[in-house]
């Protein structure tokens, strides 16, 4: 049973492409879901609350510099490569919007399943992301205006209670789980992350449903562009955490964050408030970064794997 789990849990990035595949030819089949895909973001976060330790919360604590310094990178990193992609690229104006938007997002909560898999700083992941997405309502909206010259709105409120009820509280419910049953918790090892990929399989693959139509009207130049401004967050996240003296598990981390965008929120807001060609870049983003990333867990655990070996 538990190599079944081990494999299942790291190969995300093999399930993610078979079942988007599948919800791009068959988007019936997870449309349907739309209404209940906060609830799949709530049960990702319980699985990853499930395996946050006390010891990981205080590592947060004597380390607020670290997540201002994360934000920092975060809010600048993306923001200035999306920019710099469209130059490169020769993007729309149109599609330069769309990337601009989509850089200048929170952190996706996804990014915090992906840290656990890799083996980074998980409290720090979300900590992160927790803050990143309180700071958004103000940031995104500014930045691209600033880099694109247009005001995005976000309903701050509504946003804030959204991010209460699939993130936080969620989180702690698995927290004071663990805290309440630790003995089961450590018997069901596996059990927990196979629940978050499970999650963000079903999530990825409605996002692909629901913008099937603005994900047949990308070409190769939109994919190719899409896939440098994520690995050159992905590289310069890292970069960033080497310069700062974080330590490895917090320079994976970083690195997930800050390549890692919400997407989601992206495409949202795309629709909402520009066009579904705007959209384009934020539906691509979605799906390859949680690909790449799943790549990236797979690298390292691989990486790791020979360190190991040789050490011994």
């Amino acid at each position: 049973m538990k190599k079944i789990l081990d494999y299942y849990n790291t190969h995300l990035s093999l399930w993610v492409i078979i079942f988007a595949a599948v919800a791009y030819f068959f988007p019936e089949v997870f449309t349907g879901i739309k209404s209940s895909i906060n609830l799949f973001f709530a049960v990702t976060m319980f699985g990853i609350g499930l395996v946050i330790t006390e010891e990981d919360y205080r590592n947060i604590a004597r380390s607020p510099r670290q997540i201002l310094l994360g934000n920092l990178f975060q809010f600048t990193i993306m923001p200035i490569m999306a920019l710099v992609t469209a130059h490169l690229f020769s993007l729309s104006d149109t599609l330069t919007v769309g990337l601009i938007l989509t850089g200048s997002a929170p952190g996706a909560m996804t990014s915090n399943v992906i840290s656990y898999l890799s083996g980074g700083d998980v409290a720090y992941s979300v900590s992160l992301t927790a803050v990143a997405t309180i700071l958004c309502p103000v940031l995104t909206p500014f930045l691209t205006w600033l880099l694109a010259g247009h005001m995005v709105p976000i309903p701050f409120l509504s946003m804030f209670l959204t991010i209460m009820y699939t993130v936080v509280a969620p989180l702690i419910l698995g927290f004071c789980v663990r805290k309440i049953m630790p003995s089961l918790i450590s018997r069901i090892d596996g059990i927990p992350a196979a629940i978050s990929v499970t999650s963000i399989i079903i999530i990825t693959s409605y996002v692909v449903a629901a913008n099937r139509g603005n994900l047949g009207r990308a070409t190769l130049l939109i994919f190719a562009a899409i896939i440098f401004h994520n690995l050159a967050g992905m590289l310069l996240g890292y970069l960033g955490g080497q310069a700062a003296g974080f330590s490895f598990r917090r320079k994976k981390t970083l690195s997930i964050e800050i390549g890692m965008q919400n997407a989601g929120l992206g495409v949202i807001l795309a629709l909402e408030h520009f066009s579904a060609e705007v959209a384009i870049p934020a539906a691509i983003f979605t799906i390859w970064c949680i690909v790449s990333a799943s790549m990236l867990v797979n690298f390292w655990g691989v990486l790791e794997k020979r360190s190991a070996r040789i050490l011994n």
